[in-house]
């Protein structure tokens, strides 16, 4: 059975950590992907959804621990980004 991660409360025992452990002797099971956002936020957006839209999107990014303003950025994009080929026609 592995380890489990300790509590680390600053970013220097998280260093300390990483640093010296060998995490392959740690459960990580827990861990997910994170993504940061580097880019300023220069404009902003109002739109109107319907209520059930609203909160599928944000059950959706509760799921994925994010806040849904950042999921519906990411769902942007994502659409964006895809290969004309692969998008829905509006």
């Amino acid at each position: 059975m592995k380890k489990p991660i300790p509590a680390l409360k600053t970013d220097t025992e998280a260093e300390a950590f990483v640093e010296n452990a060998d995490l392959s002797e740690f459960d990580l099971t827990a861990f997910r992907p994170v993504q940061f956002e580097f880019a300023p936020k220069s404009k902003s957006l109002t739109m109107r959804l319907p209520d059930a839209l609203l909160d599928a999107v944000k059950s959706a990014a509760a799921r994925r621990g994010i806040p849904y303003q950042r999921f519906i950025r990411l769902a942007l994009e994502r659409e964006i980004a895809a290969p004309s080929s692969n998008r829905s026609a509006l």
